[in-house]
Parts: structure tokens; sequence; C-alpha cells
């Protein structure tokens, strides 16, 4: 079980006006002490979920015939999505160009194809759906954070700061400080290309472990287009989004939080605490993981 940090909680600047829209209007808000987990759960950790539970993944499962009516029964395998980098420069503005759905891809293999558990065994898991994030924390006794929190524990302590280190700098000083997108995206990566073991770069203020870059964390919080600060927003007293609203959307949307390996300064600036994303919670691809908190 992933070591807990135990953190102070509160007041700090969440959110930011000088970005993605989503992630206005910058504001103070409050949390609670509490302890959130050094880094992602690995694959390591939730094969010994699976072992012990049988526990069996959204993306190992066959889509409903139900849900795709049009869908030709057969072509119904269990999969996900998978990233796969283009040959050269493409239209940014189209992500299908380097997406695809990958039937057989899961936890157990990444890619569709390969068996990556040992080679994989201490990189975040991955290809995780809400449902398949909140067993495996409901396993450990543990829950996953709410948007204010993984903020929260993301700053490192630095109120208000771009990034999750001292500066205004990505690489300050040339140094890689987590794992994001090396090159020009979608077709040549200097770096990883991939997700990274946990602890292959630096720890923020607070001691933690990737919470910037790597893979993309699920949150709690039902997805909102922008931060609820207001008394007419669909809110708790807390100012947290109400987990019981109605949603517009057929898959309920929650918020993601931190980046991934494929962040890159020309397409997905979101490797900064502030950065927010939306993902139903049937989604499973090949950057989304999550960690746990108490």
């Amino acid at each position: 079980m992933t070591e807990l940090i135990e953190l102070p909680g509160g007041r700090f600047r969440m959110g930011s006006d000088r970005h993605y829209p989503e992630e206005q209007p910058a504001h103070d808000r409050v949390v609670e002490p509490f302890a959130i987990e050094r880094h992602p759960v690995t694959t390591a950790q939730f094969a010994e979920f699976v072992a012990a539970t049988g526990y069996v993944t959204v993306a190992e499962q066959a889509p409903d015939p139900a849900d795709f009516p049009d869908a030709d029964p057969a072509s119904l395998l269990p999969g996900s999505v998978v990233f796969t980098p283009s040959a050269a420069p493409v239209d940014l503005h189209d992500w299908r160009v380097w997406w695809r759905w990958q039937p057989g891809a899961s936890w157990r293999r990444p890619t569709g194809t390969d068996n990556l558990l040992v080679a994989r065994a201490e990189h975040p898991v991955v290809h995780i759906a809400y449902r398949d994030a909140a067993a495996y924390a409901d396993w450990v006794g543990r829950r996953l954070p709410t948007e204010a929190e993984w903020e929260f524990a993301a700053s490192g302590g630095l109120d208000g700061q771009e990034y999750a280190w001292p500066g205004d700098e990505l690489r300050p000083g040339g140094r890689d400080m987590a794992n994001t997108w090396k090159g020009r995206f979608p077709y040549r990566n200097d770096g990883w290309g991939t997700t990274s073991p946990v602890g292959t770069y630096p720890t923020n203020g607070f001691g933690l472990l990737d919470m910037i870059g790597n893979v993309w964390e699920r949150c709690s919080d039902v997805w909102v287009p922008r931060h609820p600060v207001s008394d007419t927003a669909a809110v708790d007293a807390d100012g947290r989004p109400n987990l019981l609203a109605p949603t517009t959307s057929p898959q309920v949307m929650r918020v993601t939080k931190g980046g991934s390996h494929l962040c890159a300064p020309e397409y997905c600036r979101r490797y900064r605490p502030a950065a927010r994303s939306a993902q139903s919670d049937d989604s499973a691809t090949s950057h989304l993981g999550f960690r746990c908190v108490v």
C-alpha cells in the first residue's frame, strides 16, 4: 500500500486566470487536513488488488450492445484507447489522429498487444475507468481526492505559483521536473514517450511524486466548465461541486488533474496544478491513472 503524506490543509489560491477558461476564476479555497498517497497507484499495486479480489476492469469487458445499437456485435470487443504517435506533423485540432481504439488494451496490456506487467510494474497503472479507481480505493480503505484536495497537494505549498516547483519555467535551468512531452507533438518525442516509473522526477514541496505529468489522475468531483464560486452554481456549502447534481452528458464526466506524458507546449499546457480536464466515468486510456487520499 502506498505511503501516505499528511497535509495540513488550509487556505490556498485555486484555479488560474492566465491559461485555459475552465481554470477560471482563480479564487481562495479552504481544504481540511488530509493525507494523500505519495505517488500514483502503480501497476504492481493494482495487480495485488486484482489478485486478491478477482476484479475485472471496464476495459477488460466487452461493450454492452445496447449502448451501440448500430455496431456489429462481433466488433464489440474488450479494449481501450491507446496513444499512437503520428509519422509527421498533423492538424492539432483533430485528436483522432493520435488516438486509436485498441482491442485487448487494458491495465495488463497498455499497448493492447504485449504483456508489460513486469516491465511497467513500477509505472502508474493506466486504462483505469472511474469505477476501477473507486473499487481499488475502497479495497485499501481510502477514497479518491476532491479536485481542491488534489490541487492543494500538487501546489506543494507554493500558493499561486505557475508550476509545482519554484519559478516560472517548465524546465528550470534545463532540468526536467516531470514526465511531459519533449519535442514536437505528436510525432517526435525526445523523452519517455510513455509513462515513466514513479519517482523518476523530483518530489514537490510536500514530498509528493508525479503530481505533474506522467498520467492524468482521477478526482471525485463531477465536471463543471468553470470553478463554481457563486451561490447560483451547483455547489455545496464548501464551494465544491455537488456530486449529485444532474449532468447533461449521458455519461458522468469528472475532473482529472495533473496532465500527462502527452502534454506539450504547442498542444496541451496542462502540466500545472491549476490545470484540469474532463473524462467520462467509463473512459479508460493509456494516460489515465489515479491516487487515493484519506
